[in-house]
């Protein structure tokens, strides 16, 4: 199934996504050139987070549409799409 994005959506994401992909190339410099454990440590888990911001943000816009789609063509009310998206994402945390 393809997951479509809206344009400010997915230029977000993809800003996200090369922060971390810069954030990377610091980690391997720092490792490179022997810096403090605990500085690079701290930069991986910089890392991690702008990942899982990401992933996260390409995650709540699939369910979105996904779940928008189905209510739409089931004739489902807002909150109960709210309901069901927060459900599904908890699922996945």
């Amino acid at each position: 199934m393809e997951m479509a994005m809206a344009a400010d959506e997915l230029k977000t994401v993809v800003n996200r996504l090369r922060r971390a992909q810069g954030q990377i190339a610091g980690v391997v410099r720092m490792i490179e050139e022997g810096r403090d454990c605990e500085e690079v440590i701290t930069q991986l888990a910089a890392v991690s987070r702008a990942l899982d911001k990401a992933g996260f943000a390409i995650i709540a816009t699939g369910l979105q549409h996904c779940l928008a789609d189905s209510d739409l063509a089931a004739g489902g009310d807002r909150e109960q799409m709210r309901a069901r998206l927060e459900k599904l994402f908890l699922s996945l945390a």
